[in-house]
């Protein structure tokens, strides 16, 4: 089955300009919309927040070409859901390219379907590694475009 990135992410859970320009207050700035976008208890957001920076700290999601993947899994979470955010400044992830980030993809998943979770972060991945893609990413001025991107980057998916 191929994953589509805009059955991950809902248009409520894009920020194309994102307030912050530290990496852990981006990645609240995040958990804040997913949580609000998908109905999860507000209560988690410490803990999310938590446990996405611990990740962190083991190894930077920062991936290089101005693009980061922060992603947990949690037991209170019970289906996988993606935000996306969108950085004019470019924020310090401690990329491995030593870069700002100008383009991060939240992703939280269930703890119990580490299958969904990789192919999650595949069909992620596969589409950040596309240049046409992260240019046209960061060029999003409103959640409506970031969406057409994500469904266009499905369709070309399907084609091949």
């Amino acid at each position: 089955m191929n994953m589509k990135l805009s059955e991950l992410v809902s248009s409520d859970a894009i920020v194309t300009d994102l307030k912050s320009r530290e990496r852990d207050d981006v990645v609240g700035e995040l958990v804040d919309v997913l949580l609000a976008s998908s109905g999860f208890d507000k209560s988690l957001r410490e803990q999310l927040i938590a446990k996405v920076l611990e990740r962190e700290k083991m190894s930077s999601t920062g991936f290089g070409r101005g693009v980061a993947v922060p992603h947990v899994k949690h037991p209170s979470v019970d289906r996988l859901v993606a935000a996306v955010g969108l950085s004019r400044d470019g924020v310090d992830f401690n990329a491995l390219d030593k870069q700002p980030v100008y383009s991060i993809f939240l992703l939280l998943s269930p703890e119990d379907r580490p299958e969904e979770h990789l192919q999650a972060m595949e069909t992620i991945f596969k589409n950040l590694r596309k240049d046409t893609f992260r240019r046209f990413l960061r060029q999003a001025s409103t959640p409506e475009e970031a969406m057409t991107l994500l469904r266009e980057a499905d369709d070309q998916l399907l084609t091949g």
